[in-house]
Order: structure tokens, then sequence, then C-alpha cells
């Protein structure tokens, strides 16, 4: 198939790589400006992988999605309605599927990331989500990984599911796609937690915040009409290994930073997503005690060991 992957960063890097390696025709497309594509076109590598020769490198937004059989979209997920705008633009977009391959959601609105999409392009417009456990490193060694590929349209979801299928990764089906998402986005938020705890030396309450994290999203994802069993399945719990514990995880080494005083270049995405969960609890009443602890943390810069120790260890009440 001839697949374009729009965003060129680390993972949209990967997807192209990846895509490649599996036997496909694959353009990579990044924007005017970008680093990232500038330092791929003069030496077709970046800290993470050597890009092959096959892979084609192109700035031509329009001709790169016209050409495709389907899109992977690897960028930013709060340039994501920005992004949607400019595809808005392309005369045939509405009939090429979408793959998002992010996990987040909208700051300000807390809206899903297929739901941006899907008011920015039309609801006819195919859109299907790509989340899931595993880091680049690990993938780039030959580690193999289960991940899962969702939309509204089995068909569709099958049709991907078949296209990207490997002995590298392999794929699930997912039909709840409310839950998929907000599993996935939200996991980062306990990321950033596990992260303040390591950089506590706590670990020991991780299984604490996997037991109670899990517990407190599948109320909220059951609020917004999805299954509350979800949260359980590959696009939360099953990431939590990658997310929690990796020395890979972007979250998780963030948090661990905010608390040993190490400077970062920029915000993790669970800092987003924790924004973006605040206004979901307060649109569906209910309440994400772990969520609201990491967002104050961050944003009202709460002292973060008071907030971790009351959290986990000072409230006595049934599990």
């Amino acid at each position: 198939m001839k697949i374009a992957v729009l965003g060129c960063g680390r993972w949209g890097t990967f997807h192209a790589w990846y895509a490649d390696h599996i036997g496909h025709e694959v353009r990579l497309w990044g924007r005017e400006g970008s680093r990232h594509f500038a330092g791929l076109a003069e030496k077709r590598q970046n800290e993470y992988l050597v890009l092959p020769e096959s892979v084609e490198l192109t700035q031509d937004l329009r001709e790169t999605v016209e050409w495709a059989d389907f899109c992977i979209i690897s960028v930013s997920s709060q340039q994501l309605r920005f992004f949607a705008r400019r595809l808005a633009k392309i005369e045939n977009v509405g009939k090429i599927p979408l793959l998002l391959c992010m996990k987040g959601l909208e700051i300000g609105s807390g809206k899903r990331l297929s739901a941006v999409l899907e008011e920015e392009l039309g609801e006819k417009q195919p859109v299907a989500v790509w989340v899931g456990p595993g880091h680049v490193q690990d993938f780039l060694r030959g580690i193999p990984n289960c991940m899962i590929l969702a939309s509204t349209d089995v068909d569709l979801t099958k049709q991907l599911v078949d296209a990207m299928s490997s002995t590298l990764i392999r794929f699930y089906y997912g039909e709840d796609l409310v839950g998929i998402e907000i599993g996935a986005a939200a996991k980062n938020v306990i990321g950033l937690a596990a992260g303040m705890l390591d950089g506590f030396s706590y670990g020991s309450l991780k299984g604490a915040l996997m037991a109670r994290g899990t517990k407190e999203l599948s109320r909220l994802i059951e609020a917004m009409g999805g299954d509350a069993m979800t949260v359980y399945g590959l696009s939360h719990l099953g990431d939590y290994e990658a997310t929690l514990f990796s020395p890979y995880s972007n979250n998780r080494r963030f948090g661990e930073n905010l608390i040993s005083g190490r400077p970062f270049t920029k915000l993790a995405e669970g800092v987003y997503t924790s924004e973006a969960l605040m206004d979901l609890s307060e649109q569906y009443g209910v309440e994400l005690p772990i969520c609201r602890t990491v967002y104050e943390i961050i944003r009202y810069h709460k002292d973060p060991q008071e907030q971790l120790v009351q959290l986990f260890l000072r409230s006595t009440k049934p599990e």
C-alpha cells in the first residue's frame, strides 16, 4: 500500500520506518521549518534510527495526501486542530482514512483527538487510532509488542490491522473508541505521578497508583458512554509498564525530573492531558483524585510530597 506519514518527530519517523520495514511504499511529510525534517533531509537519520532510502521525504502536504491509500498522523496533540484545518483544504481528504498515532486530549475542551478531526473534517471522514504499549528504542532492537487499532468503522479497523500487522507488532481490534482514547491519553498523567513517586523513592506505591488510577478512569469512561472495562486493556493498563516503569518514558521521566529539580526542555504530553481531564471531571461530575493531584502539583505548584502522601497514605475508607 501507499502510506503517507504526516509528522517527522520521534514517532512519525518510526512509523515511516516500520511501514517501509513491512513492505509498504512510504512518504514521510514534515512541515516547513521543521528541524526534525531538516536533520532527516541532511543525514537521513535522527537519534533513534536511520531512515531507509526507500522512504521518500517531502514537504508537499497536498500531493502527499492525494497520493496515499491512507495517512498516519503523528503531530503534537495540541496542534491537531490547526493541522486538521490545513488538511480540510485538500479536496479529496474525506476519502482517505486518517490513522491517529498520538495520545492526548485537547486542552480547553477535553475533546478526544478523533472528535477534533471529525469537527474539522466532517463526520464522514474515515478516522482510526493506533495506541498501546511500546517504545521506539525497543522496537528498533527487535523486541515485539502488542498494540491496538480502533475506529467506529469495523471494516476500516480490520483493513488497517491487516495492513500494519507483523511479527514485530501484533495488533488487536478495538471497539470502544471513547474508552480507548481516554485511557490512552490518561495513562500519561498516571506516568507523571509514577515519575514523581520515583523522585521521592516511593516506587513501592506504584502498585496502589496502578490499582487506583485504573479505577478512577474507568468511572470517567463509563460516564462518557464508553465501556468501563476498556481501561484494563492495551490502551491504558496494558501500557503501564512502558509508561510507569520504563527509563524511556517521557512522562515518567518528566515527573521524576520535576521532583529532583533537573531541567527539562519541553512539557510532557501528560501535562496537557491533566488539564484536559479536569475539564472532563467537571463536565461529567466524576472525581479524579490522582489526576487532580498531578494537575495541582504542576499547575499550582502545590507541595508534591505532601500531596502524594495525602493521596496515598492518609485516607481511611473502603478500597
